[in-house]
């Protein structure tokens, strides 16, 4: 996934009512705020002074004109941005970096299904052969090499493995894909003390047959490729 416009360096001032984020960019020294997508805790990389990359946006309707992108800590890239997962689940899915996903004739996003959701990806094939794909951003690492997921309490992500389930035993494949935004990871478990009950919605799903993958990411200034297999601990 290429970025349509150049990205715009600083650093951080401070991150604040979950959408906003305070920047100094690094061409003139302005003092911006941007909107940040990531509602999550973002755990371990909202340190003042961190660099940080945005999207500028020119749109006159639009009331923020940056979006953060993505920040580097530690000497790892990460990217935040919560609007971009599917979408580059779906490059991944058409590339075939994630075999298991693969030989399908279609792929929709944001189908309605289960009980008032909407899947973020659906495969499908003659047959009434579907796949339910959901897709998880994953930004935490308290270890190093480590990926962890959630960073917060998500009751929202605990309700999406019941109806990954209910898909299953409905006759159809389902399958949670965790896109490890980060180039210094090569395994993910879940961090189960932060929230146990994900954990335990987690563990009945895959016992009712749910599959799970994880997809790590290269990540630059141009561009964000998911491009590896990452080993699933959980």
């Amino acid at each position: 996934m290429r970025f349509d416009v150049p990205l715009v360096t600083g650093r951080l001032i401070k991150r604040y009512k979950r959408f906003l984020a305070d920047v100094t960019l690094d061409d003139g020294g302005a003092e911006i705020t941007a909107h940040c997508a990531n509602s999550g805790s973002m755990m371990g990389l909202k340190d003042p002074g961190i660099k940080v990359w945005l999207t500028p946006n020119d749109d006159p309707k639009r009331k923020l004109k940056y979006s953060w992108e993505m920040l580097e800590i530690d000497g790892a890239m990460v990217g935040i941005n919560t609007s971009r997962p599917n979408g580059l689940v779906e490059e991944a899915i058409e590339a075939g970096r994630i075999p298991e996903l693969v030989g399908y004739e279609k792929l929709r996003r944001e189908v309605k299904y289960g009980k008032n959701s909407r899947i973020d990806i659906l495969l499908e094939s003659e047959g009434d052969k579907r796949t339910y794909v959901e897709v998880k951003n994953v930004t935490l690492a308290r270890e190093n090499g480590i990926a962890e997921f959630p960073d917060a309490v998500t009751a929202r992500g605990a309700k999406h493995l019941d109806e990954l389930a209910d898909m299953v035993r409905e006759g159809h494949r389902s399958a949670m894909v965790f896109l490890i935004q980060r180039d210094d990871c090569d395994a993910l478990v879940l961090a189960r003390d932060i929230d146990p009950k994900y954990g335990e919605a987690f563990d009945a799903a895959v016992k009712a047959g749910v599959e799970v993958y994880a997809i790590g990411c290269r990540l630059d200034a141009n561009e964000i490729i998911a491009d590896r297999a990452i080993e699933v601990r959980c």
